[in-house]
């Protein structure tokens, strides 16, 4: 056992040594539907580094959202291996899990979810709010968050109050107050006008050129190329993972 803890500590250095903030190896999931099983995802193989800028695309039903919810600690593989910032998270319960998505995972939607009667302030504080983060200092993080996004001047506003592209700012804002390994996009500009969607993808190059790993799931080609890489899935398997020449 002693051997098996050292060897696993190892692997795990060695993936924070090469600087990789996402490794999967042959992850799978199945799900059945009635009685048959459906493989959403065949055997993934993915290196993701720390600070890249990555893109998930695929047709319907080609896996993106079924890898997404892996990546972000949503669900578990059928099968297969991942390890999240060097820690291997696939074998984890739910309650770890939960932990794990709270601290290293930044979220962000395509629908927001923000609560409707709660300040920008009091939004972007509750993941502060479960992991236990005394009041005043959740307060210091959660307005510093929200002036990165430029919203300094809305902290008191409610979603109502605001735009829908201030809406997905407070959303960022709310990913970005852990210092989370990833932030996870899903669609992040699909209730958006042109204009606004461009505003965010702006954003988010400016998170990026500030260190942060941005993971972007988007069926609009457009969108994914602001990324420097699009990973292209079809079937559950990666049909192409190509570098973006901007």
């Amino acid at each position: 056992m002693a051997v098996h803890s050292a060897a696993s500590q190892s692997f795990r250095q060695d993936l924070v040594d090469r600087g990789l903030a996402i490794q999967t190896e042959a992850l799978a999931k199945d799900y059945i539907m009635g009685s048959e099983a459906v493989h959403a995802l065949c055997g993934v193989d993915l290196q993701i580094r720390r600070g890249e800028y990555s893109a998930i695309m695929g047709p319907s039903g080609s896996g993106k959202s079924t890898l997404m919810n892996l990546i972000g600690c949503l669900d578990t593989p059928t099968s297969g291996k991942y390890w999240l910032a060097g820690r291997l998270v696939s074998d984890l319960d739910d309650d770890d899990l939960a932990a794990i998505r709270n601290k290293e995972i930044g979220f962000v939607f395509q629908t927001f979810n923000l609560l409707p009667r709660a300040t920008a302030l009091h939004n972007v504080e509750l993941p502060l709010i479960y992991n236990g983060t005394p009041p005043a200092q959740r307060i210091e993080k959660a307005k510093r968050a929200l002036e990165s996004v430029e919203l300094g001047n809305r902290m008191m506003h409610r979603p109502s109050e605001l735009s829908g592209g201030q809406r997905q700012r407070v959303a960022i804002a709310r990913a970005l107050v852990n210092s989370p390994s990833i932030v996870l996009a899903d669609e992040p500009t699909g209730n958006l006008d042109s204009k606004t969607g461009d505003e965010i993808m702006a954003l988010f190059a400016r998170l990026h050129a500030q260190g942060n790993t941005i993971i972007l799931v988007t069926h609009e080609n457009d969108i994914a190329h602001h990324a420097d890489r699009i990973i292209y899935l079809r079937d559950g398997r990666i049909e192409r993972d190509d570098p973006v020449i901007h």
